[in-house]
């Protein structure tokens, strides 16, 4: 008898201690005992595996473990170097914000020193009483208004004025002739630089005038050499040209006298016929012999053009023959393929019309006869239940 239930317990199976107390008890065979052991050695080894192959997470059979934890930290260390150039970058940023800020904060600062100085500048030298066209007929105007509203011994009343005063026109008058010094000097640097620019003008000038004049003599000098060889020139060609002439007017009176003496005006046919080449200035003209041959020459070309126009209108009438054989052969040819082309076709459609009412007639006999029993959730679920 097999054991009803078998488990493990403290690091044993169940069935190891049912078999202990059969022994003691001494009610069962040894073989059964051992068949009892292995069967539920071979269950839990089952049991283990398939905790190991239907646990996703456990799962490693397939998987090349070693190149995925190496993908892993590649990622993680591809991830960590982004991260730092990130974070340098922003550092970069910080630090380039900073900077501007600190530069604006500079800027800023120093356009409240500059503004303030400005201000300060118009309160201890621009106030309008000081100004010229504060009141063109009385300038003291408004000093005066203000003598006659404040009563002398009051608060408000300035004792120091008048030396005041005196101290601003003597600094007025040190201004006033600081300016006009630093006016006359600047006049007088300004005469310096016109005297010299004005020197080094006319001496610019002087060196110009200078190279044209050398650059004036050397174009007189090419000219007067030019002229002269030009003259030369003419005096040689107008030689040249009277003794061409005269050496032509001589070789015209030999050629006439010799014209007139020699043989060529005497209009014979056969003067010239003794050389082997007849020379153009003593021709007169073709004999009748030559002029037979020439006739019956061009007869023969007349012939012989005829007998090739014909030769060809016969070429030409038997290409033109061959090719409407070779059209009325061709013609033929695409008859035949097409009325080969027609059966093939209508053989085709009477073979598939035959194959699509024998696909329909197997279909329904396979919807009829065969697929009666469609299989359900139960079907499916007695598959995949072993780890093997």
């Amino acid at each position: 008898m097999f054991p009803a239930a078998v488990r493990w317990t403290d690091g044993e199976p169940a069935a190891v201690t049912a078999v202990r107390a059969g022994t003691m008890r001494g009610s069962e065979l040894l073989l059964d005992r051992v068949e009892a052991v292995s069967l539920a050695r071979k269950r839990d080894r089952e049991t283990q595996r398939q905790g190991r192959v239907f646990n996703a997470k456990l799962r490693t059979i397939g998987i090349d473990k070693d190149a995925l934890d190496y993908q892993v930290r590649e990622r993680k260390e591809q991830e960590r170097k982004e991260a730092d150039t990130q974070r340098s970058y922003a550092a970069d940023l910080l630090r380039s914000d900073r900077i501007s800020c600190l530069l604006e904060q500079r800027q800023q600062k120093e356009q409240r020193r500059l503004e303030g100085a400005i201000l300060q500048f118009r309160r201890d030298f621009q106030q309008p009483e000081n100004r010229r066209e504060f009141d063109l007929n009385d300038p003291a105007l408004l000093r005066k208004q203000r003598g006659g509203l404040v009563l002398p011994g009051l608060v408000g009343e300035d004792p120091g004025s008048a030396e005041r005063h005196r101290r601003q026109q003597e600094q007025m008058r040190d201004w006033s002739l600081q300016q006009r010094r630093e006016l006359e000097s600047a006049k007088y640097q300004q005469r310096l630089e016109d005297q010299q620019y004005e020197d080094s003008r006319i001496t610019l000038d002087r060196r110009a005038v200078k190279l044209q004049n050398i650059e004036a003599e050397r174009r007189r000098s090419v000219a007067m050499a030019t002229k002269d060889f030009n003259l030369a020139m003419a005096a040689e060609s107008s030689e040249r040209q009277r003794q061409a002439r005269l050496q032509e007017e001589a070789a015209n009176r030999e050629e006439i006298l010799s014209q007139l003496q020699g043989p060529l005006l005497s209009e014979s046919l056969g003067y010239g016929e003794g050389l082997r080449h007849t020379q153009p200035s003593s021709y007169k003209g073709m004999s009748q012999d030559q002029l037979r041959l020439i006739r019956e020459y061009q007869q023969q070309q007349v012939e012989d053009r005829q007998r090739a126009h014909l030769e060809q209108r016969r070429r030409q009438l038997e290409w033109d023959g061959r090719s409407q054989a070779t059209e009325r052969h061709g013609l033929l040819l695409e008859r035949q393929q097409a009325r080969f082309s027609r059966q093939l076709r209508c053989a085709l459609d009477r073979t598939n019309a035959q194959l699509a009412s024998e696909q329909r007639a197997q279909k329904e006999y396979l919807e009829k006869e065969v697929f009666t029993n469609i299989p359900d959730s139960r079907y499916f679920a007695q598959f995949n239940t072993t780890s093997r």
